[in-house]
Protein backbone atom coordinates (compact mmCIF):
# COMPACT_ATOMS: atom_id res chain seq x y z
CA UNK A 1 0.00 0.00 0.00
CA UNK A 2 1.64 3.41 -1.12
CA UNK A 3 1.83 6.19 1.00
CA UNK A 4 0.61 9.61 0.54
CA UNK A 5 3.44 12.39 -0.27
CA UNK A 6 1.55 14.34 2.73
CA UNK A 7 1.92 12.04 5.33
CA UNK A 8 5.74 11.76 4.64
CA UNK A 9 5.70 15.41 5.61
CA UNK A 10 4.21 15.25 8.91
CA UNK A 11 5.73 17.41 11.27
CA UNK A 12 7.79 15.66 14.10
CA UNK A 13 4.90 16.06 16.59
CA UNK A 14 1.45 15.94 15.61
CA UNK A 15 0.54 18.94 17.35
CA UNK A 16 2.82 20.72 15.49
CA UNK A 17 1.15 20.81 12.09
CA UNK A 18 0.39 24.73 12.33
CA UNK A 19 2.88 25.50 14.28
CA UNK A 20 5.62 24.37 11.83
CA UNK A 21 5.15 26.87 9.78
CA UNK A 22 6.15 29.75 12.10
CA UNK A 23 9.03 31.37 12.24
CA UNK A 24 9.74 29.57 15.91
CA UNK A 25 9.47 26.36 15.03
CA UNK A 26 13.05 25.54 15.50
CA UNK A 27 13.24 26.71 19.56
CA UNK A 28 9.40 24.95 19.54
CA UNK A 29 11.57 21.67 18.51
CA UNK A 30 14.30 22.05 20.90
CA UNK A 31 12.20 22.90 23.59
CA UNK A 32 10.11 19.18 23.20
CA UNK A 33 13.71 17.29 22.09
CA UNK A 34 14.73 18.89 25.53
CA UNK A 35 11.64 17.67 27.30
CA UNK A 36 11.70 14.49 26.04
CA UNK A 37 15.44 13.93 26.66
CA UNK A 38 15.01 15.52 30.71
CA UNK A 39 11.56 14.82 31.70
CA UNK A 40 12.65 14.39 35.07
CA UNK A 41 14.21 17.52 35.69
CA UNK A 42 12.90 20.44 32.95
CA UNK A 43 14.77 23.11 34.97
CA UNK A 44 17.59 21.74 32.19
CA UNK A 45 15.59 23.21 29.59
CA UNK A 46 14.78 26.59 31.00
CA UNK A 47 17.00 28.46 28.33
CA UNK A 48 14.90 26.59 25.66
CA UNK A 49 12.11 27.71 27.21
CA UNK A 50 13.30 31.33 27.42
CA UNK A 51 14.51 31.51 23.65
CA UNK A 52 10.93 29.75 22.35
CA UNK A 53 8.80 32.53 24.44
CA UNK A 54 11.22 35.69 23.05
CA UNK A 55 10.82 34.35 19.84
CA UNK A 56 6.99 34.16 20.11
CA UNK A 57 7.53 37.32 21.78
CA UNK A 58 8.99 38.91 18.80
CA UNK A 59 6.72 37.27 15.98
CA UNK A 60 3.61 38.58 18.18
CA UNK A 61 4.80 42.20 18.32
CA UNK A 62 5.78 41.85 14.53
CA UNK A 63 2.25 41.06 13.29
CA UNK A 64 0.89 43.83 16.04
CA UNK A 65 2.90 46.15 14.05
CA UNK A 66 1.90 45.05 10.93
CA UNK A 67 -1.89 45.42 11.52
CA UNK A 68 -1.41 48.74 13.13
CA UNK A 69 0.26 49.64 9.83
CA UNK A 70 -3.04 48.45 7.58
CA UNK A 71 -5.39 50.81 6.84
CA UNK A 72 -9.03 49.55 6.90
CA UNK A 73 -9.75 51.95 4.14
CA UNK A 74 -6.89 51.10 1.35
Amino acid sequence: MATSARSNQTAPYPSASKISDGQCFPQYTASLKCLEEFSTDKSKCQQHFDVYKECKKKEREARLERNRNRSLFS
